[in-house]
């Protein structure tokens, strides 16, 4: 793919990207890449990962996933289990006892994504000290080359 990897290019009229992916989904038009956009905005989102990773181990109640998320707000937590149930990754079950029980899976579409969910998160905590130190280095050079002003 030489140098037009990772840039919009046109073949026939029509924009593509082109990745340094092989196979079929090597390319795709814009509407695709505009789907694709939005589901990693959904899933890749800081909170719907730990959400997804949490509910791997079963069912859990909501206070369970206020208790095993840290420091999610339960403003940010309720509204991440509404996209994900809206987007068929979780599903809710409300069962008729008093008092109220609500509990939350992953569904089968959901389980589907947990595999990529956990690849990532490996490589996040494989990774994570070259990066840091990556952004220092970066920060400091942003830092000693600013101009005063």
């Amino acid at each position: 793919m030489g140098n037009d990897e990772g840039r919009a290019v046109s073949a026939g009229g029509t924009r593509v990207n082109v990745l340094r992916l092989s196979g079929p989904c090597a390319r795709w038009d814009e509407r695709d890449a505009d789907f694709i956009r939005e589901i990693l905005d959904l899933v890749g989102d800081k909170w719907s990962m730990l959400v997804i990773g949490a509910l791997a181990a079963g069912d859990a109640r909501y206070s369970d996933l206020d208790t095993e998320i840290p420091a999610i707000s339960r403003r940010m937590l309720t509204l991440t289990l509404k996209r994900l149930q809206r987007s068929g990754l979780v599903d809710r079950t409300a069962h008729a006892e008093v008092p109220p029980r609500v509990e939350y899976s992953l569904t089968g579409l959901g389980t589907s994504l947990l595999t990529t969910v956990e690849h990532l998160a490996a490589w996040s905590s494989e990774h994570h000290t070259e990066i840091r130190r990556h952004q220092d280095t970066y920060d400091r050079s942003a830092t000693e080359n600013r101009r005063p002003d």
